[in-house]
């Protein structure tokens, strides 16, 4: 009668080694690709187009805020989320999220409407300023989700800038 098979006590460990060796090299090279991926990202610029007003109200309004997203990258970025927060001047506006999903191709420049929600005590001498003169400084910033060839990225964006009603051609 027979006993169980021992291991060849030469060879104990080698399938394990193994497979760790090439987890670990799969893990390297997963990594290399993402850090390489993000140095050659270049960053989205966002700049504030054009301001629409679409609805008033007793207490406030609605606003469509356009922004002009320019791509500098050599490859389209299929962006499926945008965060935002526009202030004007120092005091908020408005902020939120938009879920729909926006193309920019490469080098090129796409228009990305966003709809804010704002109250005349929230705006207040911003609000004022802009009547009177017709500019205002306003600040937007947030953060895009985009897929490219290179992976899936989140990256923030913050932009500064004065918004001129009267100069503003799309006005």
């Amino acid at each position: 009668m027979m006993g169980p098979k021992r291991a060849d006590p030469r060879r104990p460990f080698r399938g394990r080694a193994l497979a760790t060796w090439v987890a670990a090299a799969l893990l390297t090279v997963t990594a290399g690709c993402a850090a390489l991926g993000r140095a050659t990202f270049a960053e989205p610029m966002v700049e504030l187009r054009d301001v629409q007003v679409v609805g008033l109200g007793l207490d406030g309004g609605n606003l469509d805020v356009i922004l002009s997203v320019y791509n500098p990258n050599r490859f389209s970025l299929d962006a499926s989320r945008l965060t935002y927060r526009v202030d004007i001047d120092s005091t908020q506006l408005g902020n939120g999220a938009l879920d729909s999903r926006f193309v920019v191709p490469r080098g090129d420049t796409s228009l990305v409407r966003i709809p804010v929600r704002f109250t005349y005590l929230g705006l207040g001498a911003a609000g004022r300023q802009l009547l009177s003169t017709g500019s205002v400084n306003y600040r937007v910033r947030g953060d895009f989700s985009v897929g490219t060839p290179l992976g899936n990225f989140t990256r923030p964006y913050d932009r500064s800038g004065r918004f001129n009603t009267v100069a503003n051609p799309n006005r």
